[in-house]
């Protein structure tokens, strides 16, 4: 069993407060929530705070629990269970990579190797540019355009070794790589090669029905093939209520 600590006490700033925008929002998560409950914003709280300063420090942990009303230790419970929030600093660009099985399978090892070599050898470690850090997750949930990264907000999917450098070198450049699937021909989660279900123009011009209707030894027109049937028209007559019987 892991366990989730903050960072040591020489890496943690002295202070926190929320911009002015970002105050706004917790606020607005606030008042969300009836009176008396207001402590159900601590999970939008620290994540705001996070976007904002990358990680969540001590300080950043107990201006949540004074603007809320909790217990500092409530606070620290929440952020160390949720992997979600990163205990200590991070780079410009936080790259997630998924390891889990299916993107194993694809390739995820090679993911890793760029990251141990264009970023750093270790997980948890900003580069020597602050630009990124990286680490190692669970499912990212695109498991069949493995395999994937995060980074930031942005997923990136159908990765390989060279693909993954080439982000990296873009971000480094000040350049936005394209999110999404990496694969030229795949627009989102379609299988290689393209959609293979439901572009057969006979499931929607009634030629499957004239199929069937030949096997069964019967010519007819499309015009024909698609003519309610006496069955069909029978089942969607009205029922005839008897006279006197209650509507």
């Amino acid at each position: 069993m892991s366990f989730r600590r903050l960072a040591p006490v020489e890496q943690q700033p002295a202070t926190f407060a929320f911009s002015e925008e970002n105050q706004r929002l917790v606020d607005q998560w606030i008042t969300k929530y009836p009176e008396g409950r207001q402590r159900s914003a601590v999970i939008a709280a620290l994540w705001i705070g996070q976007d904002q300063e990358g990680w969540v420090t001590k300080a950043l942990i107990e201006e949540v629990a004074r603007i809320l009303d909790m217990a500092v230790m409530r606070v620290l419970e929440v952020a160390t269970f949720y992997t979600m929030f990163n205990l200590a600093p991070v780079g410009q660009y936080l790259v997630q990579v998924c390891t889990t099985t299916p993107c194993w399978l694809r390739g995820s090892d090679d993911v890793v190797a760029a990251c141990k070599k264009h970023i750093a050898p270790a997980p948890h470690t900003i580069s020597a540019d602050s630009k990124f850090s990286w680490m190692e997750v669970e499912c990212l949930g695109a498991c069949v355009n493995a395999p994937v990264m995060q980074i930031g907000k942005d997923f990136y999917e159908d990765l390989d070794s060279p693909t993954a450098e080439r982000i990296f070198e873009a971000l480094r450049r000040g350049e936005t790589p394209k999110a999404g699937p990496q694969q030229h021909h795949r627009h989102s989660s379609e299988p290689e090669g393209g959609a293979l279900t439901l572009n057969d123009p006979k499931l929607y011009d009634g030629g499957y029905a004239r199929e069937v209707m030949r096997r069964s030894g019967v010519d007819t027109t499309d015009a024909e093939a698609k003519k309610p049937t006496q069955g069909a028209s029978d089942r969607e007559a009205p029922v005839q209520k008897p006279p006197g019987a209650a509507t």
